[in-house]
C-alpha cells in the first residue's frame, strides 16, 4: 500500500481556520488528519504541500517512524509550523492504518486502559468580564454535565498585575467556585501571561479555591522558571502545550516543572510521538491531559490516544463551545456526552470529513485575536461566527 494523494481542506470556524490534511492510498483507503495553528494556517497549508507532501507521496503509511522521523530530522529549522505540518499528515497516516487493519487507531495504540474518557470544558467562558458572569457561565456548564472546566480570568494581563488586575482575577475564580461548588475541578488558565513572581504570587492567593491545576503561567520556552514556580506553589501545574519536541517535553519531564503534561498532538509530531512523551512523563510520575483548542479530526485523535494512555488524566474540550457547524464538518460526529466522551469505535480515527460544508465555510484571514488586546475578550464569545 503507497500514499498517492494528499490534499488540504479548510474551512472556517470563527476564532479559528480548522485546516485538515486527507491522503489517499493506491487501493483507495483515505486517511484524515488536522493541521490547524492558530493565525498561520494558510503558513501551515503552504508547507504541507510544498515540502511535508513530497516527503508522505509514495510511502507506505505504515513506516510512521522512517516517514515521520525522517521529516523531524529533516525539518532542520524547527518550530510550531512545520511540525504542525509533519503532525497533520502523521495522525492522518494513522488513519490509514487503522483502516486498512480494520481496526480503531486505540487498539493499535496498545488497546483500551481507561473505562471513562471525563472531559474538562473550555470556550464556554466567552464574554463573560465581571465575576456574576462567569458565576452564570460556569453554572451552564455544569448543568451540560462537566464536572471539570478551565478558564482564563486575567483579562489581557501582561507580566506584571496592578493590584486591581489581580483583585479581579480572584475574585472572577471565587465566584465560579462558588457557584459550582466544590466538587468540581476548577484549572485556571493563565496562557503564559505572568513573570515567575507574579504567577507565584497569584498561584498562591487562588489556593484556597483549590484549583485542579494552573496552566502555563510562565511563558512556555521558560522550564527553569516554571520550574521555580512549581516549586514555590503547592498547586498542581500543568504546561507544555507550547513544546513542539521530544527533546522539549524529556526537559519539561527531567525537570518535573509540571505535574500535568499537556502535548498538543497537532503540533509535537502527531499520536506516535505523542505516546513516547506520554512514556517519559510516566517515568516521573506525571499524568498527561493532551490540549486540544482546535478542530474535530485533532479531538478524534486526542481520544484515541487517551483511551490506550496509562497515564492520561482528562481530555479538553472546546466542542459544546465552538461554532455551530464544527460538527457537521465530520459528517455530524458529536463525542460529548454529559460531560464526557464517547471513543469513536469505526476503523481508523472512525470519522469522515464533509467536503461540502468545509467548502461552504471558506477560510477568514486573521481570525484569532491577539490575547493581550482587549478585543479578545469580546470577540472569544460562544456564539462567534453565527
Amino acid at each position: 500500500m503507497k500514499i498517492v494523494g494528499f490534499e488540504t481542506l479548510m474551512a472556517n470556524a470563527g476564532l479559528r481556520n480548522y485546516l485538515f490534511v486527507r491522503l489517499r492510498t493506491d487501493n483507495g483507503l483515505t486517511g484524515v488528519g488536522e493541521a490547524t495553528l492558530e493565525w498561520q494556517e494558510k503558513a501551515v497549508q503552504t508547507l504541507a504541500h510544498e515540502w511535508v507532501e513530497g516527503r508522505v507521496l509514495g510511502r507506505d503509511p505504515f513506516d510512521i517512524e522512517a516517514v515521520v522521523g525522517g521529516m523531524v530530522r529533516d525539518q532542520y529549522q524547527g518550530g510550531a509550523t512545520v511540525m504542525t505540518a509533519i503532525s497533520g499528515a502523521e495522525v492522518a497516516m494513522w488513519d490509514l492504518i487503522g483502516k486498512a487493519c480494520g481496526q480503531p487507531v486505540y487498539r493499535l495504540l496498545g488497546g483500551r486502559c481507561h473505562p471513562r474518557l471525563p472531559a474538562y470544558a473550555n470556550g464556554w467562558y466567552g464574554g463573560a468580564r465581571e465575576p456574576r458572569e462567569f458565576a452564570e457561565r460556569a453554572r451552564e456548564v455544569v448543568g451540560r454535565g462537566y464536572r471539570a472546566l478551565k478558564f482564563d480570568p486575567f483579562g489581557t494581563a501582561w507580566k506584571e498585575m496592578t493590584v486591581e488586575e489581580s483583585d479581579s482575577a480572584v475574585a472572577r475564580v471565587a465566584a465560579v467556585r462558588q457557584a459550582v461548588g466544590s466538587s468540581v475541578g476548577l484549572m485556571i488558565e493563565f496562557h503564559g501571561r505572568l513573570s515567575a513572581g507574579a504567577a507565584r504570587e497569584m498561584i498562591n492567593r487562588i489556593e484556597r479555591f483549590a484549583p485542579a491545576w494552573c496552566e502555563e503561567p510562565v511563558a512556555p520556552e521558560c522550564l527553569d522558571l516554571l520550574a521555580e514556580v512549581k516549586r514555590g506553589t503547592r498547586v498542581p501545574i500543568a504546561a507544555g502545550e507550547r513544546l513542539y519536541t521530544l527533546a522539549d517535553f524529556a526537559r519539561l519531564a527531567n525537570l518535573r516543572a509540571a505535574d500535568i503534561v499537556q502535548m498538543d498532538l497537532a503540533h509535537c509530531g502527531g499520536l506516535l510521538a505523542g505516546k513516547k512523551i506520554a512514556a517519559m512523563a510516566a517515568v516521573q510520575d506525571i499524568r498527561v491531559a493532551p490540549h486540544c483548542s482546535i478542530g474535530p479530526v485533532a479531538l478524534a485523535a486526542c481520544l484515541h490516544f487517551d483511551a490506550s494512555t496509562p497515564n492520561f488524566f482528562i481530555q479538553e474540550a472546546f466542542a459544546e463551545f465552538d461554532v455551530p457547524w464544527r460538527n457537521q464538518l465530520v459528517k455530524g460526529w458529536n463525542p460529548v456526552v454529559n460531560g464526557e466522551f464517547t471513543l469513536p469505535d469505526g476503523p481508523g480515527l472512525g470519522i469522515e470529513l464533509d467536503d461540502e460544508v468545509i467548502a461552504a465555510h471558506p477560510y477568514v484571514a486573521n481570525a484569532f485575536p491577539s490575547l493581550w488586546d482587549d478585543a479578545w475578550l469580546t470577540r472569544f464569545t460562544q456564539d462567534r461566527g453565527q
